[in-house]
C-alpha cells in the first residue's frame, strides 16, 4: 500500500470513529457539566485520545474516563 493510500485510509478510520463517539455521547449529560470537565468531554469525542484530554484540561485521567463512561462515549480502536 502506498504511503498516500495508507494515510487516506487513516483518515477514513478516525473519522469513522469520531462518528461512532458522537453518535453515542450522551450530549444532555455532556452539556450540563461544568468547564473544563464539558471541554474534555468534547475534545475526547473529537480526538479519541483519553490522555491528550484529562492533559489539557487538568482532569485526572482515571477521573475523565469514569466521566468519559457516565456520557456513554465509547472508546473506539482504528
Amino acid at each position: 500500500m502506498s504511503e498516500d493510500r495508507t494515510l487516506e485510509e487513516f483518515k477514513r478510520r478516525e473519522e469513522k470513529a469520531r462518528e461512532i463517539r458522537r453518535k453515542h455521547a450522551d450530549w444532555d449529560f455532556i452539556n450540563k457539566q461544568p468547564e473544563p470537565i464539558k471541554s474534555a468531554l468534547k475534545i475526547l469525542i473529537e480526538t479519541g485520545d483519553l490522555w491528550y484530554a484529562a492533559k489539557i484540561t487538568g482532569i485526572p485521567m482515571g477521573e475523565l474516563n469514569e466521566i468519559r463512561r457516565k456520557a456513554n462515549i465509547p472508546l473506539v480502536v482504528v
